[in-house]
């Protein structure tokens, strides 16, 4: 599901600065069978998601740069809680269409 991501966004995009805009570059490269995989997932199954997506988020999205513009949208203090909170509120979009 992750693989080349670092070098995709490289390549095309530069970081994004919110969520918003993660989330939108998230839904235009994960594939469909990815998508409704997570949709279908309980609210708390999503923590099962940190190690895999939420480790590619933090790579493509140079979430542990200093000064990641991202990180500080997201209002918390580590990659971590950023990519988590990425990953629910790409859930959210797929799962509600919200």
């Amino acid at each position: 599901m992750t693989n080349n991501w670092s070098d995709i966004f490289e390549q095309n995009f530069q970081e994004p600065e919110t969520i918003d805009i993660a989330v939108n570059r998230l839904m235009m490269i994960l594939e469909g069978e990815h998508k409704v995989a997570l949709a279908t997932m309980q609210k708390e199954e999503l923590v099962e998601l940190q190690i895999s997506l939420g480790t590619a988020i933090q790579n493509a999205f140079r979430l542990r740069n200093p000064g990641s513009k991202l990180l500080a949208s997201c209002g918390v203090a580590c990659a971590d809680d950023a990519s988590g909170l990425i990953i629910k509120t790409l859930w959210t979009r797929l799962k509600y269409g919200d």
